[in-house]
């Protein structure tokens, strides 16, 4: 094994077997021939090679044909696999060759070969986040009404549901699937400037050239070549960490629930899953496991690509190799992530009982704000404030709750009446506006999660 991406181990625990199939050599290759077969169309639409010449192209250029063995001997030579492509691509076409990559620049077909693997990558991340956000609404829908405690740094808060901490997850995911709609327009460009950028060598032919190319090839053309100006690529990497790392803090907190002494939640089970070598009883989280793997190693290809960002004068030296083994990795982490994830909130087991026991186990200090807020009209907020902190305290000192403290102080007794401590101290009914909450966001995407495959 040399890394957990090629390792027939762990590769498809780190990446899927359609995502991989994206960036492997031989749709690299694919992507290059389409690449120089689209420039070989728009350079004969616009007249700068003969029509002949074109089409000759386009039936004998096959990415099949190529020879894997001396392109990876020539391409370790010149540092790039371009020339040598075109070299074989070249004698495939006969008299035709002449006219392959003609006014091109290696990186031109290269960016544009990875701008066409990127669109294949990114209907792949929509198909899975879209199967992610079903799941999740799903389980919102279902647990609107499930009483749980909220947390705030790992300690009691206030009563939610765990379907608003569900929607909460879901919301950011519905804002990612809004991100990847717009990325498209930023980063699927075009990629055609020649040697420099500025289509010299095509002349008065150029811009008529680079816009048959872009509509060839089903891209955007962009207003000025690229090369150097690499936000769009790293626009798509900062998404798909921004995918993981919404899907590692969803991963944490179920990990957080899963565990003995909470035991609110557990991962669907498949016999022999997350089994200990040691330990029979053993029912580790690992889809959670693997989603936060995914989460903190896409945030490292986040950081490369934001390096790679500085580049030199019209073409870098050495950034653009950074890219090379960053993209496909991010892809293959955003996967894993996706597909871990739709696999969990499909078949997440939920206890509302064990939720409604821990939500109870400090004696209904939850809703301390609840009571405190109830007097602040008669006492003044602070004052409110200071009188529940006793109450609180000697709820805790006595091991008792807090509605038997409230009730055994006189004065409270007086004031708010015992009924309404009672009613004052049940978790249930001080949910705020969570329910109303959650109902927006599983309506707001419901219709929006199902984009079907791209053109």
């Amino acid at each position: 094994m040399s890394t957990v991406f090629e390792s027939a181990l762990f590769r498809d625990m780190f990446g899927t077997p359609e995502m991989r199939a994206v960036f492997d050599d031989r749709a690299y290759l694919d992507a290059i021939v389409r690449a120089e077969v689209a420039l070989a169309r728009a350079e004969a639409r616009v007249g700068v090679i003969p029509a002949e010449a074109a089409e000759a192209i386009a039936a004998r250029a096959a990415s099949d044909r190529l020879d894997l063995d001396v392109l990876k001997r020539a391409t370790e030579v010149v540092g790039y696999p371009i020339l040598p492509v075109v070299r074989q691509l070249a004698e495939q076409c006969g008299d035709a060759g002449r006219y392959v990559h003609w006014g091109a620049t290696t990186q031109d077909i290269m960016d544009t070969a990875t701008v066409l693997q990127l669109r294949d990558a990114l209907d792949l991340v929509e198909r899975g986040l879209d199967g992610t956000r079903r799941a999740l609404r799903r389980l919102a829908a279902e647990h609107v009404d499930t009483v749980t405690a909220g947390r705030t740094h790992l300690q009691h808060a206030l009563p939610v549901t765990f379907g608003y901490r569900c929607a909460v997850w879901l919301s950011a995911l519905d804002r990612h699937a809004e991100r990847l709609e717009q990325v498209r327009e930023r980063a699927l460009l075009a990629q055609f400037g020649g040697a420099a950028g500025t289509l010299a060598s095509l002349g008065a032919d150029g811009l008529r050239v680079r816009a048959a190319y872009a509509e060839v090839l089903g891209l955007r053309e962009p207003d000025i070549t690229w090369h150097v100006a690499r936000d769009g690529l790293v626009e798509v990497v900062q998404l798909l960490a921004m995918i993981g790392g919404s899907l590692g803090k969803v991963a944490w907190d179920l990990m957080m629930q899963a565990a003995s002494e909470f035991g609110e939640v557990a991962e669907p089970y498949v016999e022999g899953r997350g089994a200990s070598s040691t330990m029979p009883q053993k029912r580790n989280p690992i889809s959670c496991e693997l989603m936060s793997a995914a989460a903190k190693l896409l945030r490292e290809r986040s950081g490369a690509m934001l390096d790679a960002l500085v580049q030199d004068f019209e073409r870098a030296t050495g950034p653009w190799h950074v890219e090379w083994a960053t993209i496909p990795e991010a892809f293959l982490l955003a996967a894993t992530a996706l597909t871990q994830a739709e696999s969990l909130f499909t078949g997440l087991v939920v206890d509302p009982a064990r939720m409604r026991a821990n939500l109870d186990l400090t004696g209904g200090l939850i809703v301390a704000e609840r009571v405190m807020m109830a007097l602040a009209p008669e006492l003044g907020r602070q004052r409110a404030h200071d009188v529940v902190y006793d109450a609180c305290r000697a709820a805790i000192d006595g091991r008792t709750t807090l509605t038997e403290t409230l009730l055994a102080d006189d004065d409270l007794r007086t004031r708010l009446g015992e009924s309404r401590i009672r009613e004052l101290t049940d978790p249930t009914g001080y949910l705020g506006c969570a329910r109303e909450m959650t109902r927006r966001v599983i309506g707001a995407g419901s219709g929006q999660a199902d984009h079907g495959p791209k053109a």
